[in-house]
């Protein structure tokens, strides 16, 4: 199946990444390069895009459709590992990042990788094949209470203790192997109602404990902010209330929260500001592109630029 995804906000992130030629930019979540293919066209040839991506797929597919740009490099690694990164390539600092987080369409679509309920596959979910932990380990061997709690918190799902139970119940028989199956005991476990199918949320939970999506996001946009230039700057698609919780809060510490009473002549509590939040209240899909892309529905696009010399 071909790696697509269509680009969630296109115009807003390139705008406001603010790019310029000769520049060096990293897409941490490269995908189908639906981003960078605009990023290349911006920094011209004396510019770098590093592209990273823990999925080989999208590396393979970004790389066919970049294959005629020589100034970019592919790096099959986590974002979260944004520093790491850098120091092997030697490169010090960069002058802008995309983090487009969250699980692709291609990788929801192409029913053997699990992602979807959709359809009977492995219970996979894996984002990058090479790692051990699968859905398939974590819906066989985590306890009712890890199951209930992970449902509940990646998943808001209210009906989380129930479908944990249900969960246990089943694999005690025999291990749970399938998308299919795994759906079939939701369904047994929420009742009808109207915001989707019952399996959605349950499936996205298992998907985030998979990947680790959540526990690391703080600390790497964190890190992210660190790698910046001088008025570089840090855009962050999320498309879950926990991420974008986690991407307000570190941008939010990294512009600078003084703790001085109000009404002293300077700030005498020795806050520390590394740059400036461009967008107090984030950037949401136009209501056309809503329409057009219903996965771009639960997006919104946080900025943060980096302090000048």
């Amino acid at each position: 199946m071909e790696f697509t995804h269509k680009p969630v906000m296109l115009e807003e992130c390139i705008n406001g990444l603010k790019i310029k030629e000769g520049g060096i930019y990293l897409d941490g979540t490269l995908g189908g390069a639906g981003h960078s293919s605009e990023i290349i066209k911006k920094i011209g040839k004396d510019g770098l895009l590093i592209g990273v991506d823990r999925d080989e797929d999208a590396l393979k597919a970004a790389s066919e459709r970049l294959k005629e740009f020589s100034n970019v490099k592919f790096v099959h690694d986590n974002h979260d590992n944004i520093k790491e990164i850098l120091e092997e390539l030697q490169i010090s600092g960069v002058d802008g990042i995309l983090l487009d987080l969250g699980v692709s369409s291609y990788q929801l679509d192409e029913r053997n990788r699990g992602f979807s309920y959709m359809g009977e596959a492995s219970l996979d979910m894996r984002m990058d094949k090479s790692q051990k932990l699968d859905a398939k380990q974590v819906v066989n061997t985590y306890s009712e209470e890890d199951l209930a709690n992970i449902i509940f918190e990646y998943g808001e799902e209210k009906f989380s203790r129930k479908i944990a139970r249900n969960i246990v119940l089943a694999r005690e028989k025999k291990p749970i192997e399938t998308t299919k199956e795994l759906v079939e005991i939701i369904e047994k476990s929420v009742p009808r109602r109207g915001d989707g199918h019952p399996a959605k949320r349950t499936f996205q939970a298992i998907r985030i404990e998979v990947n680790n999506e959540i526990k690391p996001l703080y600390n790497c946009i964190r890190d992210s902010i660190d790698c910046l230039n001088p008025n570089g700057r840090l855009c962050v698609i999320t498309f879950h209330s926990l991420e974008d919780k986690a991407v307000k809060k570190a941008m939010a510490e990294a512009e600078g929260i003084c703790t001085c009473p109000p009404g002293l002549p300077y700030c005498m509590c020795g806050m520390v500001s590394f740059g400036k939040v461009i967008t107090k209240k984030p950037i949401l899909p136009t209501d056309e592109e809503q329409n057009e892309n219903s996965r771009s529905k639960s997006a919104k696009l946080r900025i943060f630029e980096k302090k000048g010399v």
